[in-house]
């Protein structure tokens, strides 16, 4: 084969074992009911997760860095379970954090609570002694938890967590359309996240 040709040919071959290399139904999912796609040119990447999760907490800071690195045409968020009472509490308090303005700081020290000082945070009295570290005293905290607006997006992350059928966390969302769990190392896991929002832009 002449090199000229040689060279043409190389990518191609490097091509076609990249596309291999990630399959539908064994690195990652179709959702059967996907949520609908907002066509605005810009890809959705939701992490849903639970607070109590170990794999969520390690997982945690890894996200959020990946996260930072993306352009705008990526737009990532992340959504609390709902499958129990004490997970919706905690997906109430998710909600709180976020309309409190208390960032990703505190965010992170809820996982910090949870699985370094072995406290649990399942409960409105909990949650409310919690936030009082914050400045946030237990009226307020009650007020937020009890909001229409806090309930609300509970309730709709509940019901996308049952159209989506996803059923263990960490759990990483594309465009309301693929699933993806993590897998093998958590670089082999964002390069599947990648290729698969590569196939999503241009539907997005």
């Amino acid at each position: 084969m002449k090199l000229k040709n040689f060279l043409i040919v190389m990518p191609l071959l490097f091509s076609g074992l990249t596309l291999a290399e990630y399959r539908q139904g064994v690195d990652y999912q179709i959702v059967s009911n996907p949520l609908p796609v907002k066509k605005d040119g810009i890809v959705e990447v939701v992490e849903v997760f639970w607070y109590e999760c170990g794999a969520c907490y390690n997982f945690n800071p890894v996200i959020r860095d990946w996260s930072k690195k993306q352009d705008n045409t990526v737009k990532f968020s992340k959504m609390p379970v709902t499958w129990q009472q004490s997970a919706r509490n905690q997906a109430a308090l998710f909600y709180t954090i976020e309309a409190l303005g208390l960032g990703s700081q505190v965010h992170s020290s809820v996982f910090l609570q949870i699985h370094r000082e072995r406290k649990m945070l399942r409960s409105p009295k909990q949650i409310a002694d919690f936030l009082v570290k914050f400045g946030i005293d237990e009226k307020q905290t009650n007020q937020y938890l009890n909001s229409f607006s806090i309930k609300q997006k509970v309730e709709r992350a509940n019901k996308t967590i049952r159209q989506l059928q996803v059923q263990s966390t960490p759990t990483v969302i594309v465009d309301g359309r693929y699933i993806i769990s993590p897998k093998r190392s958590f670089e082999e896991f964002f390069k599947v996240v990648e290729y698969v929002i590569e196939i999503q832009k241009p539907n997005s």
